[in-house]
């Protein structure tokens, strides 16, 4: 076990599928030369040569088409997006080609893309560089969609996307890039668990809360100041978003009878309200209170100085395990619908 940041893990992740595999490419704007704006490709190039660390345009259509044809020859192309905010340009690329040809062609074609995304706030960092635009993709059939939230989920997670036939879109939080943990470097992927199977972070007996990415660490700090008051939460890291593991999340649920969610992305249409959707028809007869859901605001990512409002924090879950447990100090309905009113109309920075 080596420890490291998620950076480095990254880094070695892509390091290690380049070298077991020469038809792996990395491409995406300054990820050669500069080794990235966050130096998670740093010394690819000089490893394996200009012609697989590939310094794109400008232009992330053209770098997504690209990878289409590299796909059609053979080749298992990974993509950086160079930050969340930038993916939009390469929307109608990853929709119309990469998540239809393989169903289109009837299995002849397919498209062993990995779309890496640095993700979500809490850097400080300016307008289109702190989104969480997860929800797109798992509502778009025939992608995957993945979100890491530790070193060694991000090292071994990121080999099986590559590896894998199907197109994969791999979150990675800019939040948790400098989070050190221990790293298993040879780790076989056949002995690694399937990068669709959520992991029981931390067992609970009274809540589950149900998360992924940077918030997996919120959750975690909320679960042991909730230990103090005698609340026992369960944080389930979800891991992969599209497909669901709804295994280990109705397995938590029906022990529990209470569960909240929460994310970064705004709660309209989120990932949040399809579990919630999801959890209640599976479990409808095991819930004792109706779930609840933490997350970011439906307005435009805010300045960085206003993004501490905006990101779920540990007051905001605790306040929504108080609602499912049925706590006396938690907001009430009508609070809540005029906070979130609040918010969704700009005004005084809906902070629920």
């Amino acid at each position: 076990m080596t420890e490291m940041t998620m950076v480095k893990a990254i880094n070695a992740g892509l390091r290690r599928a380049m070298a077991d595999d020469p038809k792996v490419v990395v491409m995406g704007e300054d990820v050669g030369r500069l080794g990235g704006v966050f130096r998670i490709t740093d010394g690819l190039l000089d490893e394996f040569g200009a012609a697989r660390v590939i310094d794109t345009p400008l232009a992330e259509s053209g770098i997504m088409g690209t990878a289409v044809g590299l796909a059609l020859r053979g080749y298992r192309p990974v993509v950086e997006i160079q930050f969340d905010g930038f993916v939009y340009p390469a929307f109608d690329q990853i929709v119309c080609q990469v998540a239809k040809l393989h169903y289109r062609t009837r299995g002849n074609v397919k498209m062993p893309i990995t779309i890496r995304i640095p993700w979500a706030g809490g850097v400080g960092a300016a307008e289109h560089h702190s989104e969480s635009p997860e929800a797109y993709f798992v509502h778009t059939s025939g992608l995957r969609v993945i979100a890491v939230s530790n070193p060694q989920d991000a090292y071994v997670m990121l080999r099986q996307a590559i590896a894998s036939d199907d197109p994969v879109v791999y979150f990675e939080p800019k939040r948790l890039y400098h989070q050190k943990g221990e790293v298993d470097l040879d780790v076989d992927l056949a002995d690694a668990p399937p990068m669709g199977l959520a992991r029981v972070a931390r067992e609970g007996s009274d809540v589950t809360l149900l998360t992924y990415g940077s918030q997996v660490t919120t959750a975690l700090d909320a679960a042991i100041a909730a230990e103090d008051e005698g609340v026992s939460i369960e944080v389930i890291d979800l891991r992969s978003l599209s497909p669901v593991d709804y295994r280990t999340v109705t397995a938590s649920v029906r022990k529990t009878g209470r569960v909240v969610v929460t994310h970064e992305a705004a709660k309209e249409a989120g990932v949040g309200a399809e579990l919630v959707a999801s959890v209640t028809e599976r479990c409808f007869h095991y819930l004792e209170a109706p779930p609840q859901r933490v997350t970011g605001h439906d307005i435009p990512y805010p300045p960085a100085k206003l993004e501490k409002y905006h990101i779920p924090d540990l007051d905001r879950i605790l306040d929504a395990v108080d609602r499912v447990l049925d706590k006396p100090n938690s907001l009430t309905g009508l609070e809540e619908w005029r906070t979130a009113e609040t918010g969704r109309a700009g005004v005084g920075g809906g902070v629920l």
